[in-house]
């Protein structure tokens, strides 16, 4: 059983996702990060970079156990261990990576920066959470418009999915603001309403 350590944010939701759609057991420890949980010397033993989420894989590669850190390194080593949601074909592959890095590096940096410069930064500055207001629609409406004839990102469902649609569900009042998003809106609820990612989300 793989033990899960996370909180309710996007970098832990989409692992959560992955997790469940893989049908993966796995074992919830749930750290509040406003109180610093993440600090506690416990889980710093597991990630001494004191951020989520991590997993601890007692059946890593070889049959030993392994520790990992960062959404993306999770989904990847998920998915080759399940050999799911992500494409065998090296060119779709190819594909499923790309939209898995504008989901990570463009996307969520660019969300992250306004929940910090909103929440965080000592200094609040409404011209700056603007700034990354746009540039978060910026990126999500490449995104769009990918989705204008599929379903998916990439050529199938994949973990390239699976990591935007958090940051999606946190954005959503920005998305349905926008109004020009609906291929992306079309996609949130198609991806939300699988079984999977609906305990994920909600456990998450």
């Amino acid at each position: 059983m793989i033990e899960f350590y996370t909180a309710p944010t996007s970098n832990g939701q989409r692992v959560a996702i992955m997790l469940e759609e893989c049908a993966v057991p796995y074992r919830v420890h749930a750290l509040d990060l406003f109180k610093g949980e993440q600090n506690d010397p416990e889980f710093r033993r597991v990630n001494p970079a004191g951020q989520i989420p991590a997993i601890v894989d007692p059946e890593g590669p070889g049959g030993q156990p392994l520790v990992l850190a960062q959404s993306a390194a999770i989904l990847l080593y998920l998915a080759e261990k399940t050999g799911r949601f992500l494409p065998i074909d090296a060119r779709r592959r190819a594909v499923a990576y790309q939209w898995l890095m504008h989901s990570l590096a463009d996307v969520a940096c660019a969300s992250g920066n306004i929940f910090l410069l909103s929440r965080i930064a000592p200094d609040k500055s409404p011209a700056n959470v603007s700034f990354f207001e746009e540039r978060t629609l910026r990126f999500m409406r490449f995104a769009d418009a990918q989705l204008a004839a599929r379903d998916t990102l990439a050529d199938e469902l994949s973990i390239a999915d699976f990591a935007l649609y958090p940051i999606c569900v946190v954005r959503r009042a920005l998305i349905d603001g926008a109004g020009d998003l609906r291929n992306l809106a079309r996609w949130m609820e198609t991806l939300g309403a699988r079984p999977a990612v609906t305990r994920a989300m909600q456990g998450g």
